[in-house]
């Protein structure tokens, strides 16, 4: 290779990073751009996809500043997105129509109570990969074309395209070969039939959505187009983007995780914890499948279930309860008593995910006392993180027979030595924390270079950089266990609770 760097662009739903990498694996550049979200109704959540594209923009011109290099040095780009939170343009000018509607949102639950009435939505799960929620952008755009004038009068023209942020991206910021996106971000609308490898004709036609504003799925390494990079100085370029992938999928890849079995979860505005299966597609209700990548001619599968919002959840403690100053503190309060005095919280604040997929659950407290304060709270918080794994972990043993020895950690509160612990020992299992933590955007790096030859297989890929902090589990099988069980009995109240509160 004759220009010595990659760049590898993680757009999350909380803001954009960008990383400068060389052929060892090693950061030279990083930068992060914080991205607001907008509330212009209750339940409503949404983004400007101009400052998400200038956001991303500003990262890459501040990441190659750090690294010290030109534009023209940059041999390929990756791009790992948020899914679900889909973007909607203007084909022949790439003008955004719309406000991103995130996967936050829940303006659709009414679609949700329709689609109960639909002689195929038995299907959807196993043709899908998961169950339609509030979140899904399909429910987004059925949404958008009976209520938004510009997205429909653009699908009536046939001048309409839809796509999650990456392909956004290389629309506002470069020039895309044509309308794509990786197999694992098309899943992740909600509208293609990942086990027949096309979008579900069917479903279409109930939403609404037509088939030629859609992307065209293709394999995780492909020509996906250029995107235009400038560095602080000026001097710019046209860097190819050689590799896209969804970003839960990038960080199971980033990992390491790519034998069956190995597990990773990371923490972000949820926490999803992904288990790598190898070429087959397990056939499950309860634990979402999906594409992981296609990568050397291999088309991989993996198991995913997240929990409710964590970084939200916090953010919420923060800007709105104002119960902590930063996410720092919420270690040092939850470190600053030996337990919860009795206290749980469930953080469901957009309802419940795998196995409940309850999306009119809300968040609670459970057992206050007037000798609580914000420190137990802290403390119940992080240890609902651990619970809600626990469930999961369960769920994928139960109902897919795989088995997680070890689970590796990174984002968010794995920051936190406390939080750490506080999972291991709730798990009872030994946890793994990497030194290097932007693992997400490092790793659509790694799948940029094999998109541009720098190695010749995945095998040849070099390892995470830095060591490992290994956390095991010291709390008692027994104890373990009793806390669990008050964790279940919360989750069936809180269910109660949303069940009631509907009906009223």
């Amino acid at each position: 290779m004759s220009k010595p760097f990659l760049l590898g662009i993680d757009q999350g739903t909380s803001g954009s990073k960008a990383v400068i990498l060389d052929r060892e694996g090693q950061v030279h550049g990083y930068a992060y751009r914080p991205l607001d979200r907008l509330y212009p109704q209750p339940n409503w959540v949404e983004q400007d996809p101009d400052a998400v594209a200038c956001g991303v923009a500003a990262a890459i011109t501040e990441a190659i500043g750090k690294a010290g290099i030109r534009p023209d040095e940059i041999a390929a780009c990756g791009i790992t997105s948020q899914r679900n939170t889909e973007f909607v343009w203007d084909r022949r000018d790439g003008r955004s129509l719309a406000q991103a509607i995130t996967w936050q949102d829940l303006r659709v639950q009414p679609l949700l109570d329709d689609l109960k009435r639909w002689p195929l939505a038995a299907a959807a799960t196993y043709r899908l990969g998961y169950p339609p929620g509030p979140y899904m952008a399909a429910l987004h755009l059925a949404w958008r074309l009976k209520h938004q004038t510009a997205v429909r009068e653009a699908a009536h023209s046939h001048d309409l395209q839809v796509g999650l942020s990456a392909a956004w991206l290389i629309r506002a910021l470069g020039r895309p070969s044509a309308h794509l996106m990786d197999a694992s971000l098309v899943q992740a609308t909600g509208l293609y039939d990942f086990r027949q490898q096309a979008y579900w004709a069917e479903w279409l036609d109930w939403l609404g959505v037509p088939a030629d504003a859609l992307p065209t799925a293709v394999p995780t390494i492909h020509d996906f187009g250029t995107l235009h990079v400038s560095a602080p100085d000026g001097q710019s370029a046209d860097v190819p983007v050689r590799a896209m992938i969804a970003d839960q999928q990038s960080a199971l890849f980033g990992h390491g995780c790519r034998t069956p079995g190995a597990a990773e979860c990371t923490h972000g505005t949820a926490s999803y914890v992904k288990v790598f299966l190898g070429e087959q597609a397990a056939e499950q209700d309860n634990i979402n499948v999906y594409y992981a990548w296609n990568v050397d001619g291999r088309q991989t599968y993996c198991l995913e279930a997240p929990t409710t919002v964590t970084g939200a959840a916090i953010r919420w403690l923060r800007d709105n309860a104002r119960l902590i100053d930063s996410y720092e503190h919420l270690s040092e309060l939850a470190a600053a008593v030996p337990d919860t005095g009795g206290m749980m919280v469930v953080p469901a604040f957009t309802g419940l995910d795998v196995p409940y997929n309850d999306g009119r659950a809300r968040a609670t407290f459970f057992g206050m006392a007037l000798g609580h304060d914000r420190r137990h709270i802290a403390r119940a918080f992080l240890e609902s993180i651990g619970y809600q794994i626990r469930t999961i972990l369960e769920t994928i043993t139960n109902e897919a027979g795989v088995q997680v020895e070890q689970l590796l950690v990174g984002g968010g509160v794995s920051a936190s030595d406390l939080a750490c612990q506080i999972q291991a020992d709730l798990l009872g299992l030994p946890l793994l924390r990497p030194t290097f933590a932007e693992t997400t955007a490092w790793a659509a790096g790694l799948l940029a270079g094999l998109g541009a030859n720098v190695w010749p297989n995945a095998d040849a890929l070099p390892p995470l950089p830095g060591a490992h902090t290994r956390f095991e589990p010291m709390m008692a099988a027994s104890v373990r266990d009793e806390g669990y069980g008050r964790w279940l009995r919360a989750i069936e109240l809180v269910q109660a609770w949303g069940e009631t509160t509907i009906k009223r």
